[in-house]
């Protein structure tokens, strides 16, 4: 009886072992599967202020800055205007605060004022507005969350943001200085449109937003993550809000125009939601 029983045994397990084979083992789909497939399509539009308004940090010297009234870049941004138009946008969202009453200035641009402004609201925002017989402009700039917290308590946010200057003994500041100053020394002698392609790209999105990781970001106990939290990344998720707003349906196609700077946030932003597909600069026909 014994040898019988040991010989069971075996066999016993092998079936059992083969019974656990055969259930099926769950199917992992991938997130992507759980949302709507049809999403409301988003060109972002990063670049230089072509008036140089002197706001930034990095100042372009006299020597590197083009005037797109003067041939050859004014038919440079002609080129940038005609290539964006294959995206078909039935919205277009610029940087700009309401009070600039962007929809009375495209109406003012279709009756033939405004010609000759350099802003590139002008140049290609309210000229690819007008040429495409959009009748509304959409500005979604906005402030940071930290404006209004200053109010309430200033002397926080004096000792916050002291030597916040960008001056900082980082090794990579000085990576990105060069950078930024071989920049903008090249554009005056590429295509417009070859730089804006080049600007709008992944890698330089992706190392634009690093200079805010390094730096015054590195400032004593966490100052400079709560400095970047509350002030810079606080200004694009709002800005990101505002074009939540005014978008209705899947259908929109939503052209965005703003500094390279904001361009490299609303990516990050556009690219993690369910609701926006990202459509790389250099991918239009």
């Amino acid at each position: 009886m014994k040898r019988i029983s040991l010989l069971i045994i075996p066999i016993i397990l092998f079936a059992c072992s083969q019974k656990k084979e055969l259930i099926p083992k769950p199917k992992l789909k991938p997130a992507s599967e759980y949302f709507p497939k049809k999403k409301t399509k988003v060109l972002v539009v990063g670049t230089f202020h072509l008036d140089y308004p002197g706001l930034d940090v990095n100042k372009t010297a006299d020597e590197d800055k083009i005037d797109v009234l003067v041939e050859p870049k004014k038919s440079e941004v002609t080129e940038v205007v005609e290539y964006i138009k294959a995206f078909k946008p039935t919205k277009i969202a610029i940087e700009a605060f309401e009070d600039w009453k962007a929809t009375d200035k495209l109406r003012g641009y279709n009756e033939g004022r405004y010609r000759d402004e350099r802003d590139e609201r002008f140049q290609i925002a309210i000229r690819l507005a007008s040429e495409l017989k959009l009748d509304t402009l959409y500005s979604i700039n906005a402030t940071s969350y930290d404006e209004d917290l200053a109010k309430l308590d200033s002397i926080y946010f004096e000792k916050l943001f002291r030597d916040f200057d960008f001056q900082s003994d980082d090794p990579y500041n000085a990576y990105y200085r060069e950078w930024y100053k071989e920049e903008a020394s090249n554009i005056p002698n590429i295509n417009l449109l070859e730089y804006f392609k080049h600007m709008n790209s992944r890698e330089s999105h992706q190392y634009g937003f690093g200079v805010y990781l390094v730096g015054d970001f590195k400032l004593d106990h966490g100052r400079g993550a709560d400095i970047l939290s509350i002030w810079w990344y606080n200004r694009n998720l709002r800005i990101f809000r505002k074009l939540q707003e005014i978008t209705e349906n899947t259908n929109d196609r939503i052209l965005v125009i703003f500094g390279n700077g904001h361009a490299e946030i609303l990516r990050q932003l556009l690219e993690s939601s369910p609701e926006y597909e990202f459509i790389e600069f250099d991918n239009l026909q």
